[in-house]
């Protein structure tokens, strides 16, 4: 295990460079950069100051900028400003070079470093990461195992449709309706509208600061537990009905174990494994894309909402700090998931299978 270990720790490496040239080269080609947008801020703004002139000043209309544009010297000094005075292969290795010291440059629109803003928004995107992941998985995988045992049964059909609306809904949707009945929308005001904590939270005790966290995060869990348990259900429910037809199962039964005992000591290491095999993506998908809608809808700053504004606002170096540290959290994670993999079934053995 210690050799793949290393192999798969040796491949993020070029793993992360393909990603990152590729972002690279999509984001160049994006149009409306940084560049584009302040020439054109640059270009209204004088057209402004030209306006208000009036026309009847004797100066010759072509003599103001604004009615030419920029200057070749003012365009180049902005280029300068954002880096793009360099070639784009030497911005290219000097990103990659930085990338290596951790250093993801300066936000063009917020004036702080790309690190100190992920360092800030991180907060709020492991609490809802972190506590909602938790929940669904306490919740789906007794609920999935239990709709396994009795299939057909009236439990199993009366949970159906919970997981039906859950599975259709959308977590945003959820989000809006409890806004709308428990955070002062229309009928309730139980809960706050916005914010990871109060504003007055550094004088509470310790006591009354967990409670206040808790306040706060109850409504966005609770939206995206609703809007993401459904899934994990059915692939839990579905993973042991069909380990529950193999013939160790049945062979298990014929010894006289108690139902518990292989459902838990023989089904349960089997089934799990195609569960864990899709932690790293749901992760990946709750950390930093599914949480979306719900930082926006309850104004929580996150790395997601970073993120999105930072493509907006053609915000390069906040985007590719984002992705490059989304992409190792993805990789990181999916060792993690091997590695697992291996302790709940010793009988796997990736050093004999070499990486794939």
């Amino acid at each position: 295990m210690g050799i793949y270990i290393l192999k798969r720790l040796l491949l993020i490496i070029p793993t992360l460079f393909l990603i990152l040239l590729i972002n690279f080269v999509v984001i160049q080609i994006a149009p409306g950069g940084p560049v584009e947008q302040a020439i054109q801020q640059a270009e209204n703004f004088q057209g402004v100051n030209r306006g208000t002139a009036g026309l009847s000043t004797s100066i010759n209309e072509s003599q103001y900028q604004g009615a030419r544009g920029l200057s070749e010297e003012m365009v180049n000094k902005i280029k300068a400003q954002y880096g793009f005075d360099l070639p784009i292969y030497e911005r290219f290795c000097l990103m990659v070079k930085n990338y290596m010291a951790f250093d993801f440059g300066n936000s063009f629109f917020k004036d702080k470093p790309v690190t100190e803003l992920l360092w800030e928004k991180m907060p709020v995107t492991l609490s809802l990461g972190m506590w909602s992941m938790l929940l669904i998985y306490l919740i789906s995988i007794p609920l999935g195992i239990k709709k396994a045992k009795q299939h057909g049964m009236f439990f199993d059909k009366s949970t159906s449709l919970l997981l039906a609306v859950g599975y259709a809904v959308p977590a945003f949707v959820f989000a809006i309706v409890l806004v709308v009945f428990f955070a002062g929308g229309t009928y309730f005001q139980w809960f706050p509208l916005q914010g990871l904590v109060s504003d007055h939270f550094q004088s509470l005790s310790l006591f009354e600061q967990i409670k206040d966290y808790l306040w706060h995060m109850t409504l966005p869990l609770t939206a995206i537990v609703l809007g993401g348990f459904a899934r994990l259900t059915y692939l839990t429910k579905f993973s042991f009905m069909e380990e529950l037809g193999k013939q160790y199962v049945l062979a298990a039964r014929a010894k006289g174990f108690t139902e518990n005992r292989v459902l838990y000591k023989h089904i349960f290491r089997n089934a799990i494994l195609v569960i864990v095999a899709g932690l790293p993506e749901a992760l990946v998908s709750t950390f930093f894309i599914g949480n979306l809608f719900i930082e926006i809808i309850f104004n929580l700053d996150g790395i997601a909402l970073l993120g999105f504004e930072a493509i907006q606002q053609r915000d390069y170096p906040v985007i590719f700090g984002t992705l490059f540290l989304l992409t190792l959290f993805g990789l990181i994670l999916r060792l993690i998931g091997d590695l697992f993999y291996q302790i709940i079934d010793p009988r796997i053995n990736f050093d004999s299978r070499g990486v794939e």
